[in-house]
């Protein structure tokens, strides 16, 4: 019986579901950021899904459906325990890397060098980093150009993390609204004590910084040396998102691959190449390494890209009525 198959020796069955669970950014297990992937999502609602995710209780969980286009891998629909996402880093890089393992969605050949995925912010497309014949984990391509959104005031920021305003860095730009696909608010920290001693206000975060505006806060430390035992990172970082029902998230790409689209955007220079190492997930117990790129030219951004390793962790079935 094939994934999203109906058994048959009764009507009323359940559908069986086949799904895998893989860490993402990061090289060991038990590292980065958990996420399931249901392989086949066919015949599921969209009720069905969020209650799968919520079931999972993991960042996000990823559904894998037929491509509208053909010339596409597939349809990816992303949710968090509380509401869908129209674009998210870690289940773009995971679900890659899961049919890339898999070999196949939905019945045919996955590409061996990339994919494209349909998803609600548009297509994404995603390659595959190899160490020799071996997948070891994705990169992808923002599926939207970097906009810049509203400062916000380093008060409210600070009140919603728990911290004091004098700890947000306003020398280099104002907190302010960012996005690639999933808007955050991005703040810089002073210092990296302050950025271990952050902690979330939820009720701060309903009443300034609602879902409808923000999918959360991304507050990042430049120059943070070592990185949890995985060398040297130039940034670290945390990202809060309580209303999505996330506490803290352990790896957020949607949210650095908008990061390094602002940083580029902030420096002088008209025409470059901006990579950056970043650290997450340190304070949490799960460290994660991300890769992140952006290009620009003639002043403008033109690209960013966020990738990293990834783990196989579980494969399992689950049953919907």
């Amino acid at each position: 019986m094939g994934p999203g198959e109906a058994c048959s020796f009764h009507s009323g069955c359940p559908m069986r579901l086949t799904f895998v669970t893989v860490d993402v950014f990061t090289d060991r297990a038990f590292g980065g950021n958990p996420l399931a992937v249901v392989l086949d999502a066919s015949g599921l609602a969209s009720a069905q899904m969020q209650a799968i995710a919520g079931e999972f209780n993991l960042a996000e969980t990823t559904f894998v459906l037929p491509p509208k286009d053909p010339s596409h891998t597939a349809q990816v629909r992303i949710f968090t325990p509380r509401a869908e996402m129209p674009f998210a880093g870690h289940p773009n890089v995971g679900t890659a890397f899961a049919l890339a393992l898999e070999g196949i969605c939905h019945g045919r050949p996955v590409g061996v060098e990339s994919m494209v995925f349909e998803e609600l912010a548009g297509l994404v497309p995603v390659e595959m980093i190899r160490n020799g014949a071996a997948v070891t984990g994705a990169r992808l391509a923002a599926p939207q150009p970097l906009s810049l959104g509203e400062t916000v005031a380093p008060e409210i920021v600070a009140e919603a993390c728990g911290l004091a305003a004098g700890d947000i860095e306003t020398h280099n730009h104002a907190p302010r609204l960012a996005s690639c696909g999933a808007p955050f608010v991005f703040a810089e920290l002073k210092s990296r004590p302050a950025l271990a001693a952050a902690e979330p206000r939820s009720e701060v975060f309903a009443r300034h910084l609602p879902r409808e505006k923000a999918n959360g806060v991304h507050l990042y430390v430049k120059k943070a040396g070592q990185g949890a035992d995985f060398g040297n990172v130039d940034i670290q970082c945390r990202m809060f998102a309580p209303r999505h029902g996330i506490y803290e998230d352990p790896a957020t790409g949607s949210a650095n691959v908008a990061l390094i689209g602002l940083l580029a955007a902030l420096r002088p220079e008209p025409d470059l190449r901006l990579e950056k190492t970043i650290a997450q997930g340190v304070d949490m117990g799960r460290p994660s390494r991300l890769e992140a790129r952006a290009e620009k030219a003639a002043g403008t951004v033109t690209a960013t890209f966020i990738g990293g390793a990834c783990v196989p962790m579980m494969r399992g079935t689950l049953e919907v009525g």
